[in-house]
């Protein structure tokens, strides 16, 4: 397969800082990538010396003639007031029916098109870039954090889109389902340096493990055998007669070498402040209506949270979300109807766009001690600072200085410093890399408090919620179903909406089972040819047609029991996933494959035994 990019030996510094030192990877035509490092290691950098955007210090980019790159811009390349389908002619210079055609498959038609930009929720704008990046007829792509503030039902239309690309494309994501479901080669930036792995990033994950296992048990023989070879030459260089093999020794020891290990990144150890386990009520809303002076977002809000609960809000964007958590932080009035918190709670608010209220001229620790609660000490601070990667002299670091990764950590760490028993989080994981986010959803899960979040990352909802609240058309309701069916649903409406000359499954089961009306005529039909021809039927007829239903019984019946089996096979290798989402097997997921796959192929054949059976059953 030929390389359509290449970048070699590039170095970029910023100060005396290396971000990237002679950084090399080969990228080729129909390579789907996911990039990931922490905050900072470069992985933006990298992507903006790619596409031109920036000048790496040393080093080269090369470009095959062949490759036809196009980039998902982090800016706002339109006006707040040009209109998406005058936008799309001016960036790109196609006509309108091209723009109209490619924006389509984004569920961007009609009355959309002529909406003036300001007017379009975030996933929307990026859906709007999006169609700008395609109509360049790109074949190989470069996005920089797509997911960020995309709503549920966007992202998974994202990766629909990406699934069907005739391309390659490098994706820089914090979202570890998003990478999991695009991308079959992994790019780690660390340390400077690129490792490209060709796998997906859980295979990469297990490799990297393996391989860094392999090595200190190396090291651990190299030093061992060194520890024994110097004792020998210790106890026999002074004779005469072993010094020959003593000298024979210390040429053996020189040539020992262990293997470099790269200094290891340092992970994010968060420790929130435990606060007293209790039940009873943690939220009420009674007859609650939500919005703003000029627009009512959502009424007849009525439902009741137990303490300790742990509760996503999913909704698309626009629908009200922020509205309604900004509304139970005491952030905005509602219009009408009333909401309480349990007695005795202490709320502390994420705002989605948080970075404004921070001092630009405070350090670090300055703004963790304005924001702790009392009796937290300043060991306590420089404890929490540490967690969140502020060590040592970061502490100092005056806010201005701190990339967006690092002040969302800060706040972070401020709220978690508050003494809260309640936490409200708007879009928390945004600007984190994803062992931070992962992180942070493992400790709020074992926070005794009440937790209510918003967030469209899988891996971090799956962690936490025990609780799906709606916000769509209006309405606040709980969600009956889990977070899995939640997914499930959209994913179906997506798949439709990308491809609805395709049936959806729940059309296909439709239509593999019988139709009623059918069964009802072929029946009558049946009827009266027994009633015509009932005196030409002999009794070896009547034996054949019994032993027919008696085969059809038992072929059912067995039919009956490899689908039982095959459901409790499923669903413990689903439970198993859902206990520990980390852990990747290849053979587990190879299981689940063909367990669904045979549950599917058995269900189709039960049905339609079953309808035959259901007309010979019927009674003359």
């Amino acid at each position: 397969m030929s390389v359509l990019l290449q970048v070699k030996d590039i170095s970029k510094y910023y100060g005396a800082a290396a971000v990237l030192s002679n950084a090399t990877a080969a990228f080729s035509r129909y390579q789907k990538i996911g990039m990931i490092g922490r905050n900072g290691a470069g992985k933006s950098t990298l992507c903006r010396i790619i596409t031109g955007q920036e000048e790496a210090d040393s080093g080269t980019v090369i470009r095959n003639s062949q490759l036809k790159l196009s980039y998902l811009e982090q800016h706002d390349p339109f006006g707040p007031e040009e209109t998406v389908i005058a936008f799309l002619e001016r960036y790109t210079g196609c006509e309108a029916w091209k723009c109209a055609e490619i924006a389509g498959q984004f569920q961007l038609k009609n009355e959309t098109l002529e909406k003036p930009m300001s007017l379009l929720p975030g996933g929307f704008r990026t859906r709007v870039k999006l169609t700008a990046m395609l109509l360049n007829d790109p074949n190989f792509l470069i996005l920089d954090e797509p997911t960020n503030y995309l709503d549920l039902s966007t992202l998974i239309l994202l990766e629909n889109f990406l699934l069907d690309f005739n391309g390659g494309y490098l994706i820089v994501s914090h979202d570890r389902e998003f990478l999991k479901r695009t991308c079959d080669h992994t790019l780690e930036v660390e340390n400077g340096e690129l490792t490209l792995y060709p796998g997906g990033i859980e295979e990469y994950f297990e490799f990297k493990e393996e391989n860094q296992a392999r090595v200190h048990a190396y090291n651990k023989t190299v030093e061992k055998k060194r520890e024994q070879l110097q004792d020998f030459v210790d106890r026999f260089r002074a004779k005469a007669s072993t010094a020959t093999r003593a000298k024979s020794k210390l040429k053996q020891i020189s040539k020992l070498k262990t293997i470099e290990i790269a200094h290891s990144l340092p992970e994010v150890n968060i420790k929130i402040p435990q606060v007293e386990r209790k039940g009873g009520l943690g939220l009420a809303c009674e007859d609650l209506k939500i919005g703003y002076p000029e627009r009512l977002v959502a009424k007849d809000i009525h439902f009741e949270i137990e303490r300790g609960s742990k509760i996503a809000i999913l909704g698309d964007n626009g629908q009200g979300k922020t509205t309604f958590l900004r509304t139970v932080a005491g952030r905005l009035d509602p219009k009408t109807g009333s909401y309480r918190w349990g007695t005795g709670l202490k709320v502390a608010y994420y705002a989605q766009h948080v970075f404004g209220t921070l001092h630009a001229e405070d350090d670090v620790y300055t703004h963790l001690r304005r924001e702790a609660t009392d009796g937290v000490t300043n060991q306590d601070i420089l404890n929490m600072a540490g967690s969140f990667l502020f060590r040592g002299d970061d502490v100092k670091k005056k806010i201005s200085v701190l990339s967006g990764g690092e002040r969302a950590r800060l706040c972070l760490a401020g709220l978690l410093l508050s003494g809260s028993q309640v936490f409200l989080l708007d879009e928390p994981t945004n600007h984190l890399d994803f062992s931070t986010v992962e992180t942070l959803g493992r400790v709020l899960k074992d926070f005794a408090g009440t937790v209510f979040f918003i967030s469209h990352d899988r891996t971090f909802v799956n962690l936490i919620a025990d609780t799906i609240i709606e916000v769509k058309d209006g309405k606040v309701v709980r969600y009956p179903g889990v977070y899995e069916d939640y997914v499930y649903h959209l994913e179906c409406v997506a798949r439709h909406q990308m491809h609805p000359e395709e049936e959806s499954e729940e059309e296909a089961r439709e239509a593999a089972s019988p139709d009623p009306a059918f069964l009802s005529d072929e029946t009558s039909r049946s009827h009266q040819k027994d009633q015509a021809g009932m005196k030409a039927q002999t009794k070896e007829d009547a034996r054949k047609n019994k032993a027919e239903m008696e085969s059809l019984k038992n072929k059912v019946k067995k039919l009956e029991q490899r689908i039982d089996s095959l459901t409790r096979e499923r669903d413990e290798i689903l439970a198993e996933i859902k206990k520990n989402p980390f852990f990747y097997s290849r053979e587990r997921n190879e299981r689940l494959k063909a367990a669904a796959a045979e549950l599917e192929e058995a269900e189709a054949e039960w049905t339609k035994l079953a309808a035959k059976l259901e007309v010979l059953e019927k009674p003359a």
